[in-house]
Parts: C-alpha cells; sequence; structure tokens
C-alpha cells in the first residue's frame, strides 16, 4: 500500500474523516485576541498576597464581567498520580495560603490527604488574566473551620450532612429525604453542629504565578517563587544562592515581614519573581 500524502490529510482544524462529525464550532478555529493589558515586573506588588489582593479587587468590582470571582479550579492527584479537578469556592486568603472548605471524605479531600500538593487556577477571563498557585495542603484548624461553619447560611449548613460527597446515590431523591430529615432535625434557627468529617483545606505556595494576555500569544507571566522551591519544582536549592534563570526583580517576605516588620530568617518566607516565556 503506497504511504499516505498530505493531500489525504484532513485539513489543519478539519474534521478527520474516521471520526463522526459533530454539529459543534469547530474549536481550532475558535480564536480570542488579548489587549486588555500588559505586566511587568515594575507593576507587580512586593508579595505575592498582596499582588493576588490587588487582582482579587479588580475582578470582584461589579460590572467586570466576572460572575464569580472566588471560583477556581482545584486540581489533586491521588497517591498514584491519577489526577482529579473541580471548581471550588475561595473562602479566605492570606500570607499563609488560600483557604477552601469541603468534605473531608470527598475525593479533593481523600487526595488531599494521601497526597498533600496541589494548585489552583483562577481564570478571570474576562479581565484576560488568570493566576495559577502551587504548592502544598493543609487542613486548617477546627478553631476556623467551626467559625466558618457556623456563618453558613441554614441551609448550606444541613447540605453539608446530607451530602456524602463523591459517592454514587440512586437518585435524586435519596439527597431531597435526606435533607427534609436533617431540616426537622435541625429547624431554621436552631444550631446546626460542623460535621467532623467537613472542613478547610490551606494550599500553602510554593508558586504563585500572575499571567496576562497579550497579543500573538506572547502573553506576560510573572512568578512569585519560594527560594526554597526550585524552578522546575523538585527538590531544594540553596537559600543563598538566587535560581540563575530568575529576573532578580525581587526577593522579599512572603507576607510583608514577621510582626514586628524584620527581615525573614526561614528558607521558606523568602521569594522570588521570575518572568516565564509564554
Amino acid at each position: 500500500m503506497a504511504p499516505a500524502s498530505a493531500a489525504d490529510e484532513p485539513p489543519v482544524g478539519g474534521p478527520d474523516p474516521d471520526v463522526p462529525d459533530l454539529d459543534v464550532p469547530d474549536p481550532a478555529l475558535l480564536r480570542q485576541g488579548y489587549r486588555a493589558g500588559r505586566l511587568e515586573p515594575e507593576h507587580l506588588a512586593p508579595t505575592w498576597v498582596e499582588q493576588f489582593a490587588a487582582w482579587f479587587i479588580d475582578a470582584a468590582t461589579p460590572g467586570v464581567g466576572v460572575p464569580e470571582a472566588n471560583a477556581a479550579v482545584f486540581a489533586t492527584a491521588s497517591a498514584a498520580g491519577r489526577p482529579s479537578a473541580r471548581t471550588v469556592l475561595l473562602k479566605g486568603f492570606d500570607q499563609r495560603g488560600f483557604v477552601i472548605y469541603t468534605n473531608y471524605a470527598s475525593r479533593k479531600g481523600r487526595e488531599a490527604t494521601e497526597n498533600p500538593f496541589g494548585s489552583l487556577v483562577f481564570p478571570w477571563y474576562a479581565l484576560e488574566r488568570q493566576v495559577v498557585v502551587i504548592g502544598s495542603i493543609e487542613r486548617v484548624s477546627r478553631a476556623e473551620t467551626e467559625r466558618y461553619f457556623q456563618s453558613r447560611p441554614h441551609g448550606s449548613q444541613l447540605g453539608a450532612w446530607a451530602s456524602h460527597q463523591s459517592t454514587i446515590i440512586e437518585s435524586r431523591t435519596v439527597l431531597d429525604d435526606r435533607a427534609a430529615e436533617l431540616a426537622a432535625r435541625w429547624p431554621e434557627g436552631t444550631r446546626v453542629p460542623t460535621p467532623e468529617f467537613w472542613g478547610g483545606l490551606r494550599i500553602v505556595p510554593d508558586t504563585v504565578e500572575f499571567w496576562q494576555g497579550r497579543a500573538d500569544r506572547l502573553h506576560d507571566r510573572l512568578r512569585y517563587r519560594r527560594v526554597s522551591v526550585p524552578a522546575d519544582g523538585g527538590g531544594t536549592d540553596s537559600l543563598a544562592v538566587a535560581d540563575p534563570d530568575a529576573t532578580g526583580v525581587r526577593v522579599g517576605d512572603a507576607g510583608g515581614g514577621d510582626a514586628g516588620g524584620g527581615v525573614p530568617t526561614a528558607a521558606e518566607d523568602l521569594w522570588v519573581v521570575e518572568r516565564l516565556a509564554p
């Protein structure tokens, strides 16, 4: 049999004749130009948490087109390395990291325990921006979980008890019946106890990347990286030597200094800013 020629190949972006055609727009032909702004090292705040706060304020401003500024894609992986991802809602952030809440028996809760590393992506499409966080995962204190749970609407509190998250259920009726039973047990106005199986996860960042879309796919990517974490994400760098690929823009304390405003002394408190190729 003669080898296939270029003429036998489907056009780039076109349908494959051996695959059933779907009546949908061709994803390869959907293109969006990015021209909303630019991001330079001199535009950055001294710390990642201050920079995230500034961008979060922009995204949460009414009318900018971001429906839920606190929505992020949270990726985890099993001990065997099989990944999973889902959209979650950010419930707090500070110099320690980013906090979400979940059922600890859910898939993400189990994976966060057996393989405590993950990533958050905040896709603020309307601003042509995204923030990518990579780091370790830890549970927040029970006191912090208790405070947050008791601040939730009554229905959301009942929902946490009603849903055995990520398990298979026979029908929606099973879930609705369980919720009705719980509503009878804890009617509106009564205190709903905080489930022991439910609580907060904090993603403690090793890197926080700020991405700004630019023309011709030559986007701006500036990353705050903890100096104790190498640029490739593995092993450990020497505290005394910044990564040779770093821009050298800024090295500082992750949270703006200690309580007394002193110079950080621990390796994990020192950060460098790097520009990444798009």
